[in-house]
């Protein structure tokens, strides 16, 4: 227990302490961009591995019993929920955004937002709180509950973590995409500062995330070693 939860807290803090605070720019400044974001990939690759293999051994633990268990109604929601994820992920991975790594430069675009941006600043972040979220309601165990609590928590945070990061480096500019934009999704939508608009998001995105979510969902037992699919 105390490894799989040193490995999740280890995680997260690396990111949201580390990644998203003042911190970071204190150690850029002194080493360099370039360095330091070498040295945080390994970090971070370092660290989903220990977690992994922290979770790996603790579902067999006997501390890791179930808190709730799986339900054919759950499991639907699971179903349909990761679905939603891998709707948000995929565009969000292939969409130019000020809030990736790297991509600060897609301020300069005057057509900046729009697609999936215009449903959310943060798609990639979204996407994983919901894939995270659909694997605790069906995973009780307690393994399980860190695993994914701390992804999702991460996530959510982490949305937070990135606009204040991108405030301090670009300011007036972040300042006016944040205006347009919205974190939490549709929020822009609903206020009247965009609207919806699933031909800039284009179908090929959105039939990569499709073809994806199915091919994971019948691949689970192969991948993973649960069925996912009743």
């Amino acid at each position: 227990m105390l490894n799989l939860l040193a490995a999740a807290l280890f995680f997260v803090l690396l990111h949201l302490l580390v990644s998203g605070t003042r911190l970071r720019d204190a150690v850029t400044g002194r080493i360099g961009q370039g360095p330091y974001m070498g040295l945080f990939s390994l970090a971070s690759v370092a660290g989903l591995i220990w977690l992994g293999l922290a979770y790996a051994q603790g579902r067999s633990a006997p501390w890791a019993g179930d808190d709730w268990a799986l339900t054919p109604i759950t499991r639907q929601l699971q179903i349909g929920l990761q679905l939603v994820a891998m709707l948000l992920i995929v565009p969000g991975l292939t969409t130019p955004n000020p809030t990736s790594v790297r991509q600060e430069g897609a301020l300069d675009r005057p057509d900046v937002v729009k697609g999936m941006l215009r449903i959310t600043r943060h798609p990639f972040l979204w996407g994983v709180a919901i894939w995270a979220a659909g694997h605790l309601l069906v995973n009780g165990d307690r393994a399980s509950i860190v695993l994914f609590g701390a992804m999702l928590l991460l996530a959510l945070f982490g949305t937070f973590s990135i606009d204040a990061k991108r405030k301090r480096a670009l300011g007036a500019a972040w300042d006016n995409f944040a205006a347009q934009t919205s974190n939490v999704p549709f929020a822009a939508i609903v206020g009247g500062k965009q609207k919806l608009s699933l031909a800039e998001i284009r179908a090929w995105r959105i039939a990569l995330a499709v073809v994806l979510w199915a091919a994971l969902a019948w691949g689970h037992p192969y991948l993973f070693g649960v069925a996912a699919l009743p």
